[in-house]
This record gives C-alpha cells, sequence and structure tokens, in this order.
C-alpha cells in the first residue's frame, strides 16, 4: 500500500515536471495542482498549525532574532481575501511574515510555495503544507490569472494567498525584479495587495543553509540578529499592472525604516531593550 501511494505521488510530480517546459502556462498551473494537498487546510490541521507556530517556531525564532514590525497599524481591519506579496531573501520570510500577521488574518492565509522545490518529495510537502499552509504554484506564472486554477479557487472561498513575487531567493540581499503574476492575479479578482517588506532574515538563515544562526558578536559570545517586518498601505487593484509593479518595487527599494518591537500573536508583552 504504501509503495503504491509513493509511486502516485511520484507519477504526479513527474507529470508536473514534464509539462513544465513544453506546455502553456494552464497547463503547467494544472499539473502543480494535482501536487496540492488540500486536508492541510482543514480544522484539525489548522489548531496543529497554531499550536506549532506558538510552542515550537516562535521560541526557536525568538532564540535567533529580534523580530520588529513596521505598519501593522495598517492592516489591523483589513478584511480578506488579499493577496500578501513579500520580499524573499530566505526560507525564514515565510515563519517570520505569519507570525507578524493578525491572527484573524494569519489563520486564512495560504502561502504560494514553489511545486519544483518543495512538492517534490510527498513527505516535504506534507511537513511545509502542515506547518505553513502552503499550495503548490509553478514559478513560471502558471496560474496567476484568472483561469480556474486551484489559486483562484482558494481565493474564491476567501483564504488570502502569500506571494514572493521574485520568483526565487535573493542571492544578494537586495529585492529583486518583481514579476507581474501578483498584480495580474489581484486584477482579475479584485482584490487588495498588501506589500510586505522583510529585512534581516538573509543574515539569521542565508540561502543554502537548512538552520538558522546566531550572530558572532565575539569568539565566546554571540546575540541575536535583528528582523524587521514592514507593512506598506494596502493597494486597490489596477488595470495598469505596470503601474502597480511599479509601486510594489518602489516600497521594497524603500521601506524599513523606523520599526518597533510587535507584541507576540499570543498576547505576550514585547521584550524590553535591558532583555534583549
Amino acid at each position: 500500500m504504501r509503495f503504491a501511494r509513493n509511486r502516485s505521488w511520484r507519477r504526479r510530480v513527474a507529470d508536473a515536471a514534464r509539462s513544465a517546459p513544453a506546455r502553456s502556462r494552464e497547463l503547467t498551473a494544472a499539473a502543480a495542482a494535482q501536487l496540492d494537498l488540500p486536508w492541510a487546510r482543514t480544522w484539525i490541521a489548522g489548531v496543529a498549525r497554531e499550536n506549532f507556530m506558538r510552542f515550537v517556531l516562535n521560541p526557536v525564532m525568538n532564540h535567533y532574532a529580534r523580530r520588529w514590525a513596521d505598519g501593522r497599524e495598517k492592516i489591523a481591519g483589513l478584511r480578506g481575501p488579499v493577496i500578501l506579496v513579500a520580499n524573499h531573501a530566505s526560507h525564514m520570510d515565510t515563519p517570520v511574515i505569519l507570525s507578524a500577521l493578525p491572527r484573524r488574518l494569519r489563520k486564512r492565509t495560504v502561502v504560494a510555495a514553489a511545486a519544483d522545490y518543495f512538492y517534490r518529495n510527498r513527505l516535504v510537502a506534507s511537513a511545509v503544507s502542515l506547518v505553513f499552509n502552503t499550495t503548490p504554484i509553478d514559478r513560471t506564472g502558471g496560474g496567476l490569472s484568472k483561469t480556474g486554477s486551484h489559486l483562484d479557487r482558494l481565493l474564491d472561498q476567501g483564504w488570502n494567498l502569500l506571494l514572493y513575487p521574485e520568483g526565487t531567493r535573493s542571492r544578494s540581499g537586495v529585492p529583486g525584479r518583481v514579476r507581474r503574476g501578483a498584480a495580474v492575479l489581484a486584477a482579475a479578482h479584485g482584490l487588495m495587495i498588501v506589500p510586505i517588506k522583510v529585512t534581516g532574515t538573509r543574515d539569521a538563515m542565508p540561502p543554502g543553509r537548512l538552520w538558522p544562526k546566531r550572530l558572532r558578536a565575539s569568539p565566546a559570545a554571540s546575540k541575536r540578529h535583528r528582523i524587521t517586518v514592514s507593512f506598506g498601505e494596502p493597494l486597490s487593484p489596477s488595470g495598469d499592472t505596470a503601474e502597480l509593479i511599479e509601486r510594489l518595487q518602489r516600497f521594497f527599494d524603500t521601506a524599513g525604516n523606523g520599526a518597533s518591537p510587535y507584541r507576540s500573536p499570543y498576547g505576550r508583552r514585547p521584550q524590553t531593550t535591558a532583555e534583549r
């Protein structure tokens, strides 16, 4: 039975891989959708995810980083679904962003994850789906328009979608070129875009590293990295995707100043300077 399940998963991955280089974007998106794991969006999975964040992810991140936030008041009264658009420099970006979101938004947020990276192995796909509520996405742009894809269905069901429009992690630490997919998807569904800039995660967990590291202050001591999450003003969808992309790019290039400590999503007070 286990062999049959593994074989079925390998066949689905192979189908997605074969369709990616040669077929249309619609077919590529459909292949990625075959790898989606809907059980990750069930009520019980959501409870497990919230508790894992509270008792495992947040303590681990607190050991390696002092997390600060700016602009949380801009999304305090926001009602979904919305498209969250962030720069991408580290695998640490996703848990940092999710923990900074108001719980009401976080519980209804799915994270677009590269199908060719996170969904090649069933165990890895199941783990990231459960922990971060991911959904597979084709990085060539398939599904980022109103074509009836699984992304469209999720948005129509009221889920928020976290996207990294650069398509991959920045190797230089500087935000890369913003692709048009998020703007096209927002316009197709008439949804607001919330720009998010994350800084400091690359130093704590650069590409190629499987676990965060502390900042080496001296040969005998280390200290935590400073990580900042900056929320921008929500942007209305526009038929002029070029103008919207330019606004997103400008935000990524300039945001991040004036951040302050943010209260834990579970009601704990922010640490004082002395405690850090």
